[in-house]
């Protein structure tokens, strides 16, 4: 299977039919893709019990002979400034993913951008000024407006350039994940990145 280099006519990069060559699994994509995003979730929410909140050791009244009704603590989930009856507490909304499915479904959204056309290859990303119009004019040139760029090495020039961008995101492959790889129109690859992604998800 080969792909176009964009802004090269006469060159070709040929992909990995084990990393590109996949059917495509919604359910597991959809799996995984859910399990990231939950991972993701601080889950730090909390609230005090009456027995965290400060206060109330002693009885606000004696039990019985004063006509009100009993109460044992001024921390009651009935008083103001109490504790709440049924207090949040911190959660761990993570998901369990074993490795073989989390390639899996990477495999799958990859092989299905090739599929889409959504998969752009480049010979590589470098500049030599950290300019904003730079980058801009490179992306005119292969039409690319909405994009995850993954490149072998996110180097300084490139990180500038770009930051400012709206709709564009770059990463390394170390910070490929199935979320970023569905978010954009496009994936923008350098060939070296291209050799590296076939060695992590071989």
């Amino acid at each position: 299977m080969d792909i176009q280099v964009a802004g090269n006519a006469s060159t070709k990069v040929e992909l990995s039919e084990a990393t590109f060559g996949n059917e495509y699994n919604e359910a597991l994509v959809h799996q995984v893709v859910n399990a990231y995003l939950a991972g993701a979730r601080q889950g730090s929410r909390a609230t005090k019990t009456r027995s965290q909140v400060a206060g109330g050791g002693a009885k606000p009244w004696r039990q019985k002979g004063t006509g009100r009704a009993r109460a044992g603590t001024i921390r009651s989930p009935i008083w103001v400034g109490g504790g709440h009856a049924f207090a949040r507490t911190p959660q761990d909304w993570s998901q369990k993913v074993n490795r073989k499915m989390y390639r899996g479904a990477v495999k799958s959204i990859l092989s299905e951008l090739v599929r889409q056309d959504r998969l752009v290859v480049v010979e590589d990303l470098k500049f030599e000024q950290p300019k904003t119009k730079l980058f801009l004019a490179k992306m005119k040139e292969i039409d690319v407006t909405s994009a995850l760029i993954i490149a072998d090495e996110v180097d300084q020039n490139l990180h500038l350039s770009s930051r400012n961008v709206p709709h564009i995101e770059v990463s390394d492959v170390a910070g490929v994940n199935p979320v970023n790889l569905v978010a954009y129109k496009k994936v923008l690859v350098t060939v070296a990145a291209l050799k590296k992604l076939e060695e992590v998800y071989a």
